[in-house]
């Protein structure tokens, strides 16, 4: 759980209301959080009102106090982008990147949404790093006290999240840990209000807690909201159009000598003999597969195709399914906090496997049957030139193709850059 709640306890309105009260709305402000608090309610500040108000706690503008945003304050759609402004210097770039990653993830794996993230320009959810007066005539308040806070959905600086930087951030208990703040804050930029509930992610007051961050009362809320995540609530998708120029894929992998192309429930085999893609259904050539592929590889040397979905893999040897499967990813050593892998890829010349997952990638070596040491290590860092989150990628002849949304980048092993850039789809021969 954690947290964060209204600078309201000073009995001034946070957010864009006018800072002047008067003492009879400050009475009023002072017994909404003692009944939110379950406190006694007295409208006056008493000792245990104190001790909540010293409590680290989210400084969210609340548009209704402590109730809820007004109901339909929520996107309009379910692709929703984000940006990170700036950085604090607490952690280094690849852990904020990380923690807000993940903070996002816990709110799109029990909902349809998903999250792009934009290097430039507006995104519908601008997060920044800022102290006192920061911009939203909003101002923080130095160590402790507020945290952060985010705006409901909306135009402008609605979705907007901000953190200050008066605050010591970490990925560890010490201190205020960012992706458990960013989560909860990342909550109301989706349109969650504070819950009452001390278990649930959206309690307005700072706990560190480990192990899976949303109680059944924030799921529900954001289902509410933007409805579950069920295999039945998505349509059928129509059969990908291989010459389309925004085309982009989820998986590609070598399979005896063809490549095989994952995209939706679909993928196309490409053999050297055949001059056209064949385009056939996941389900079709195996039914025990789910319909979506995250990644995929093959180890030529075990003559065996790995296929990753979701926390879980499937071996294939030729197109038969290996007994025994589908395995758990966190078999190969992978932390529990890894959901999916996005990219998978088999350096022959090296016998390691390379798995992607969102900034970051891991290796882990055949042989061993085990994780490198000293991973998980930073994808901009180690493969200058790419993107910081791959989708797809395969390996020919000392050159790496990562694949990420339209664009096949095309990048020397040897001499660590991108030789050249390529539309996605030039593979189908497009």
């Amino acid at each position: 759980s954690t947290g964060l709640a209204t600078g309201l306890a000073t009995g001034l309105a946070t957010g864009l209301r006018s800072r002047h009260t008067s003492s009879n709305d400050f009475k009023t402000k002072i017994k909404e959080m003692q009944r939110f608090f379950k406190l006694k309610v007295t409208g006056k500040v008493d000792e245990a009102t104190l001790d909540v108000m010293k409590k680290p706690r989210c400084g969210v503008p609340e548009v209704r106090g402590y109730s809820h945003f007004p109901r339909d304050l929520k996107w309009g759609k379910n692709n929703v982008t984000f940006r990170i402004l700036n950085y604090t210097p607490d952690l280094v770039k690849s852990d904020v990147d990380r923690a807000i990653r993940r903070a996002l993830n816990v709110w799109s794996d029990v909902t349809p949404l998903t999250f792009h993230k934009l290097h430039e320009g507006n995104a519908d959810i601008m997060i920044s790093f800022g102290t006192k007066e920061h911009g939203d005539y909003n101002p923080f308040d130095g160590p402790n006290g507020l945290l952060a806070h985010a705006y409901p959905p909306g135009p402008g600086i609605g979705g907007d999240t901000h953190f200050d930087e008066e605050e010591h951030w970490t990925k560890d208990s010490s201190m205020y840990n960012l992706f458990i703040v960013a989560a909860h804050e990342l909550g109301h930029a989706l349109g969650m209000s504070h819950s009452s509930d001390p278990g649930a992610l959206m309690y307005p007051i700072y706990s560190y807690t480990t192990g899976y961050p949303l109680s059944e009362d924030d799921i529900e809320g954001i289902q509410d909201l933007y409805g579950g995540k069920s295999v039945y609530d998505n349509p059928k998708p129509d059969a990908p159009t291989k010459c389309d120029p925004m085309l982009s894929f989820d998986a590609v992998t070598e399979l005896r000598g063809e490549t095989i192309i994952f995209k939706d429930s679909f993928y196309w085999r490409l053999h050297p003999q055949m001059v056209e893609p064949e385009q056939t259904l996941i389900k079709s050539t195996w039914p025990s597969i789910p319909n979506k592929v995250d990644a995929a590889y093959e180890n030529p040397e075990k003559d065996l195709v790995i296929i990753f979905s979701g926390i879980r893999m499937w071996a294939l040897n030729g197109y038969n399914l290996v007994e025994g499967y589908p395995k758990y990813i966190h078999k190969l050593g992978l932390p529990k906090s890894i959901r999916k892998i996005d990219a998978a890829v088999h350096i022959r010349d090296t016998g390691k496997t390379l798995l992607f997952t969102e900034e970051d990638y891991w290796s882990f070596d055949e042989a061993a049957g085990k994780l490198d040491t000293g991973y998980p290590r930073s994808i901009e860092t180690d493969f200058p030139g790419m993107d910081d989150e791959v989708d797809a990628a395969v390996y020919h002849y000392g050159f790496l193709y990562f694949f990420h949304e339209h664009l096949q980048y095309e990048y020397s092993y040897t001499s660590k850059k991108v030789i050249r850039i390529l539309r996605a789809n030039s593979i189908l021969n497009c």
